[in-house]
């Protein structure tokens, strides 16, 4: 069985790719932070149940007649999307990037990401555990 196709890594994974994504923005808003003109972007935010309706995952099987049937939460939304917001404050040329507020979200990237990775790397370790053959006592 492939890892990867176990709901849960799908969603971390979607959720690692959500991250990246952001910390990218924020890294072109720094860029620009001198840019006359410039509007900093930003993601909007991830939603387990929007990935797990894009992905088709998480949906309960149905394996006997006298199971209930599942449900699973459908959305419009494609996942996550990019949008124009303005920080806190405009310089007079027009540019709409705040260094500090961009740091911010910067390290909250970063934590949020070093969390998912983390609890991915202990998911791993317990898939290996119970796969692992039984030792004899």
């Amino acid at each position: 069985m492939d890892p990867t196709a176990i709901p849960l890594l799908q969603m971390l994974k979607s959720r690692l790719g959500y991250l990246s994504n952001r910390q990218s923005l924020v890294a072109q808003n720094v860029a620009n932070v001198d840019t006359p003109g410039f509007k900093p972007s930003d993601l909007t935010p991830f939603s387990f149940k929007v990935a797990q309706a894009t992905q088709g995952a998480g949906a309960p099987a149905r394996t006997q007649a006298k199971h209930l049937s599942g449900t699973l939460v459908t959305t419009s939304a494609g996942g996550a999307r990019v949008k124009e917001k303005a920080d806190s404050e405009t310089t007079l040329d027009g540019n709409g990037v705040v260094l500090e507020e961009q740091m911010m979200k910067m390290a909250e990237a970063r934590t949020n990401y070093d969390a998912a990775i983390s609890f991915y790397q202990r998911s791993m370790g317990l898939l290996k555990l119970a796969a692992r053959k039984p030792t004899q006592a």
